[in-house]
């Protein structure tokens, strides 16, 4: 790994270390009333989102101007060069270092075991990318799915703060994160799959060696798996949410011609 990389990865890793200790309970405390009420581990879980939700704006916008404006890497997604999505690789590394010294510093709270191998898996897989440069179109690509990511934590944000399923702030963000989820990690699928099927055979896939080609395709399969899985599931809660919200307008819709008709009647 180069200087700059190295340096991009620990400068990310302290970077949203200061923004989960200093940053979020700061402002956190200064545009939400209902912050200073929660228990320590609700706090910390808020900052712990608060700061997945900040990585997930910048390493998702970062990768959509790399696709819109990245000729060599579009022109070769395998060995094109790599230099800016080394970048953005290199930010979400330092993020998934901080966030597994975070989980094992509170794992009695928020210690999840999935988690650990999904960031253990992604650096794994990332690491070919900042070592040896390969499949960095790939590697862009498959980070778009991070603008999902604020929706969810939105989601997680009402829930706290016991907004009522109800709430039309609550049922937009349930229906933003159904539609957002779904364009950037289900619709994706099959333009993805394309590029991936379209290198095999080709000699610039078989200078990746068996290392990498099974770090890529083990990788993306079981992460499009659970995308699959997380998509039925939002699905399903977003319906439910809709449901809902239509019935509580039918009741107050009925109370309030109950009401008018009480009012008429006297």
């Amino acid at each position: 790994m180069a200087m700059r990389e190295l340096t991009v990865v620990t400068g990310s890793f302290v970077g949203f270390q200061l923004l989960y200790s200093g940053v979020s309970p700061l402002l956190s405390s200064a545009f939400s009333e209902g912050y200073g009420r929660l228990p320590p581990t609700k706090l910390n879980e808020w900052n712990s989102r608060t700061v997945s939700t900040v990585h997930a704006l910048i390493v998702g916008l970062f990768c959509l101007y790399i696709l819109r404006y990245d000729d060599a890497v579009n022109a070769d997604p395998v060995w094109g060069d790599p230099n800016m999505v080394k970048l953005n690789v290199a930010i979400t590394c330092g993020y998934l270092l901080y966030d597994l010294v975070l989980l094992a510093r509170n794992w009695s709270t928020m210690g999840d075991s999935f988690f650990v191998c999904h960031h253990l898996a992604a650096l794994y897989a990332y690491g070919y990318v900042l070592t040896r440069g390969v499949l960095p179109y790939f590697a862009n690509f498959r980070l778009i799915s991070e603008l999902s990511t604020p929706f969810v934590n939105q989601r997680w944000f009402y829930e706290v703060l016991h907004y009522p399923r109800s709430d039309r702030l609550v049922v937009a963000n349930g229906v933003a994160m159904t539609v957002v989820f779904f364009l950037v990690r289900i619709a994706v699928m099959p333009s993805y799959w394309a590029s991936v099927f379209a290198t095999f055979g080709t000699p610039a896939f078989e200078r990746l060696g068996l290392g990498a080609q099974v770090a890529w395709i083990v990788s993306c399969v079981c992460l499009d798996i659970l995308n699959t899985v997380w998509m039925y599931k939002i699905a399903r809660g977003c319906y439910r949410v809709l449901a809902g919200s239509r019935k509580h307008k039918d009741k107050a819709s009925n109370g309030d011609g109950g009401k008018h008709m009480n009012n008429h009647t006297d």
